[in-house]
């Protein structure tokens, strides 16, 4: 590792500068945005509709422009989104760079509330005019009752997508679903995390399995244990990629035939492998950046007849007006890197038989062809508006599969019968976990289990009397319904440094699979032990993550904001608590020492103010009070209120005070003693960890 870090320093002068200097493309100077086979594979396939095949290789070489989604509780992303139109999206309009117009943002009008705006901008052009650099810097890194499973959801921006319509009504701190995102990459995994982590919820499981054997989950239902099947299933499998050639250059010159005919097989296992795990009447989402049929329709075909009339695919245009696609392809054949062609698999030759596969090829019984209705597919072509590839279908589970249509035992539910490779994933009489006893999912990981990626702590569930809760309770005055089970820490011995919360679904989740699940993250964090916390009357902080969750169920230490109070305490490193206004002032007096609420309630009467509730965490000091919150949120706050911040070409920040926010980080721990010396809920952790500069919310380009 260290010889290839210090060889990327020796590369990194003038010729590392040439090639960052190269814009779009940085990297791959020497690519020909150009692959014979490739043309001459989706020409003879005719995958792309008459006289158009130019306009599609164009739309190919030119690369993909910034595509804008605005991420977040509904009522903040609504914030963000007028800030952009009145603000931003004006000020680029007309806008001329390297003789290029800047067109302004247009909304996809197939995205919901206008969450999605589409650009005619590169990176590379955003970066290059100061103030299309300052546009770009506005955009931060960033229902209902359904149990959703993502079976390959790294790096996590659909999953997002998911999590957000979990929680669309922000007055409901724990909706009754769950998303539980799987990766079989470990490293991904964390990515993962990462990016589920701004949408601090408790309503997210990362696990780290391989999807194609997904084991299947238990829970506990009036005192039995059952089949955990879910109501969505989002299968975006692992593909050839040919629809990301705008972004992915390398993929020009590695792409060849063989790539989809070695991935067609894992493609369709972990298909089957979804419907398996959908409940009845639930759907399952089977998507590509593909647009090769091998990945695509071949494996809906493969999956429909298998299912012998238990799945049905959906015509889901409706659901997504505006959009230009094309419909599913009914007649494909096969090529091999080669340039041999088959039409069938009677011919395919015996020595083949290891790499082609009948379920590579579409249905030769037309009858049965047509009762598929592959039409009902959805192929988005880059040149009819301007995006990359991809390949959608939408799917029903009308019946159990056939596999799995024997009767089952009481408690049992849709078990694979016997020589179904997943077969040891769902026992016929399930045993009760042991972990269970104690409030404990998992064991603690073993030396083996590190070594081999596998290094996450146990989850342990406190009880209703663990004696952390007297204090807490005392201190924040929680009230009656506050759910003390929900609560978990990850640590068996010494001091709890953190508490987390999960929905009382998870924790069904958690306490019913110790054995068959290796989980990677869940929960949100609530509290942080706090130095020395115990002279201030508590031993917990409150973290910022965490706080839409906690706040329903504090009712003291919540002092209310204005809008110029929420500036200040964001862009003053310290300011006395005769710096706000007069009525939190006054609250503030009222407050001994420690953690706070800090919340602003919006004005109907002042429509220039957010329309949203804000919350944010606080350290009310001897003389001073403190927003306690990490500085990418922090950034996403004063932008809501009308705060300019953004870096500029040397990375330096322009915009105020809130320059010097850079240390204050969440997930970190305060020096109780210092609070004599004006530094109440100062960290002393280093900074920069991955879990204290993940919590962000607003503006996502994809």
């Amino acid at each position: 590792m260290g010889r290839r870090n210090r060889n990327r320093q020796r590369d990194g002068g003038a010729e590392g500068k040439r090639s960052r200097d190269a814009g779009w493309g940085a990297g791959y100077a020497d690519i020909v945005k150009e692959n014979k086979l490739f043309e001459h594979y989706y020409q003879e396939l005719k995958i792309v509709p008459e006289g158009e095949f130019e306009q599609f290789m164009e739309a190919m070489r030119e690369p993909l422009p910034a595509t804008i989604r605005i991420t977040g509780y509904k009522s903040h992303a609504k914030e963000i989104l007028h800030t952009l139109k009145e603000k931003y999206f004006k000020e680029i309009q007309d806008l001329e760079v390297d003789g290029q117009k800047i067109e302004a943002p247009q909304a996809l009008s197939w995205y919901p509330d206008e969450l999605a705006w589409h650009t005619n901008m590169s990176r590379k052009i955003l970066r290059k005019s100061p103030l299309l650099e300052k546009f770009h810097q506005a955009i931060p890194p960033n229902l209902l009752h359904i149990l959703i499973l993502d079976m390959c959801a790294a790096p996590g921006s659909k999953t997002a997508q998911l999590i957000e319509m979990l929680h669309a009504d922000m007055d409901v701190p724990f909706p009754e679903g769950f998303v539980i995102a799987n990766d079989v990459d470990n490293k991904r995994c964390y990515l993962l995390v990462h990016q589920a982590k701004r949408l601090n919820s408790p309503c997210i499981m990362v696990v780290n399995h391989d999807a194609s054997c997904m084991p299947r989950l238990l829970v506990e239902q009036n005192g039995k244990k059952d089949i955990l099947f879910y109501d969505r299933v989002l299968c975006d499998v692992p593909c050839s990629g040919d629809g990301t050639m705008r972004k992915n250059i390398d993929v020009w010159k590695k792409w060849t035939t063989s790539n989809s005919l070695h991935l067609h097989g894992l493609q369709l296992r972990i298909a089957v492998r979804g419907v398996e795990q959908l409940a009845v009447g639930g759907r399952m989402v089977y998507s590509t950046c593909s647009l090769n049929p091998v990945e695509d329709e071949a494996v809906i075909a493969s999956l429909l007849e298998k299912s012998e009339g238990a799945l049905e695919l959906v015509d889901a245009s409706a659901d997504l007006p505006g959009l230009k696609y094309m419909p599913g392809i009914t007649s494909w054949k096969l090529m091999t890197k080669e340039g041999q062609w088959y039409s069938d698999w009677s011919e395919v030759p015996t020595s083949r038989h290891t790499q082609i596969r009948p379920t590579m090829f579409p249905p030769t019984d037309q009858e049965k062809l047509l009762s598929m209705k592959l039409e009902r597919c959805m192929r988005i072509l880059p040149h009819h508006q301007n995006t990359g590839g991809f390949f959608v279908a939408v799917l029903v589970k009308k019946a159990p599969m056939p596999w799995n249509r024997r009767q089952p035992k009481e408690g049992d539910g849709e078990t694979p019968t016997e020589g179904h490779p997943c077969n040891s994933n769902a026992p016929e009489n399930p045993p009760e976990p042991e972990a269970k006893k104690d409030g404990v999912c998992g064991p603690p990981p073993s030396k083996k289990m590190k070594l081999f990626g596998f290094k996450e702590d146990p989850f342990v569930f406190l009880t209703e009397d663990d004696p952390v809760f007297p204090p807490i309770q005392a201190f924040y005055d929680l009230s009656p319904d506050f759910p003390k089970l929900n609560v978990l820490t990850r640590t068996h011995e010494g001091k709890k440094r953190h508490l987390y919360m999960v929905s009382k679904e998870l924790r069904n989740v958690l306490l019913n699979n110790s054995e068959r699940m290796k989980v990677i993250n869940t929960g949100v964090k609530v509290w942080s032990r706090n130095n020395d916390g115990e002279q201030f009357g508590c031993a917990f902080r409150l973290a910022q993550e965490g706080i839409y969750t906690l706040y329903p169920y504090i009712r003291a230490r919540v002092i209310n904001i204005s809008v110029e109070d929420v500036k200040i305490l964001l862009t003053e490193e310290n300011p006395f608590l005769s710096r706000l206004g007069d009525d939190a002032h006054a609250q503030a007096k009222k407050l001994e020492m420690g953690s706070i609420v800090l919340r602003y309630q919006p004005d109907p009467n002042d429509p220039s103010a957010p329309q949203c509730p804000i919350e944010l965490c606080g350290w009310r000091g001897k003389t001073s009070i403190r927003a306690f919150v990490p500085r990418n949120e922090r950034l996403h706050y004063l932008r809501m209120v009308g705060v300019e911040v953004f870096r500029d070409k040397q990375g330096k920040k322009e915009g105020g005070a809130a320059a010097t926010q850079e240390g204050n980080t969440e997930g970190q721990e305060e020096p109780g003693q210092e609070a004599a010396t004006e530094q109440e809920g100062s960290d002393t952790e280093q900074n920069g960890s991955a879990e204290s500069k993940t919590n962000v919310r607003g503006v996502l380009v994809l």
